[in-house]
């Protein structure tokens, strides 16, 4: 007689994922903690595994996040999403002197209500930025974020932390050299998205359109 062979393991283990990816998920867009690795770890204690090596990757984790988001913020987040990109572009356009490079989930769509507005500014010194913010009379406050590289490399670089109209703001500084050589992603592990004042605003260009599509005025 021919045993069937058990999937059961792995059935239990991809439900387990799954669980945790949605629990993350939650605790991100609820919680306002930004960090994937603490939320999923979070998410285990929750679902009483905090043990268990089979933790979701981060893309995972983000899959599960814009599913939520679509299901129970569908009316709120987009428009978060818009007056973040809007501030990011009133950011940028300041800041136009150190070339800012949108990065994170204000770009990528995946922004909560928590989320900060990230940019990479490129000059040489670093300290010009934190000049520049004095002569404006923007307070501020310099720390250092530490980011890996395509190569393996840890590099620590000095972040600048603002508040514009209620939203914080990090201001990421690197040498001119890396316009051309952006970070890993901790979510995807491969180079970092970036984008330009452009880019941006041709993004909420088109979520304009795209909301005037699903809400369309009836003419009088």
């Amino acid at each position: 007689m021919r045993h069937k062979p058990h999937h059961n393991g792995h059935t239990k283990d991809i439900r387990m994922r799954q669980q945790l990816a949605t629990e993350a998920a939650r605790i991100i867009a609820e919680e306002g903690i930004e960090d994937f690795h603490a939320a999923k770890h979070k998410a285990a204690e929750r679902l009483h595994a905090p043990n268990t090596h089979n933790l979701p990757r981060n893309d995972e984790i983000q899959s599960a996040l814009f599913e939520y988001q679509r299901l129970f913020k569908g009316s709120s987040q987009p428009q978060q999403l818009s007056q973040l990109r809007e501030a990011s572009c009133q950011a940028m356009a300041f800041l136009a002197p150190f070339q800012p490079r949108l990065v994170g989930p204000v770009l990528d769509g995946s922004a909560t209500e928590f989320s900060e507005i990230t940019l990479h500014l490129f000059a040489e010194p670093a300290e010009a930025v934190g000049l520049f913010l004095m002569e404006a009379h923007i307070p501020h406050e310099l720390d250092s974020q530490r980011l890996t590289m395509a190569n393996g490399d840890v590099v620590e670089h000095p972040r600048y932390r603002t508040v514009l109209d209620n939203i914080a703001v990090s201001l990421v500084v690197f040498d001119i050299k890396g316009l051309r050589q952006a970070p890993c992603s901790p979510v995807t592990g491969k180079p970092m998205s970036r984008a330009n004042l452009q880019d941006v605003e041709e993004l909420l260009h088109n979520s304009e359109i795209g909301k005037r599509k699903t809400n369309p005025t009836l003419s009088p």
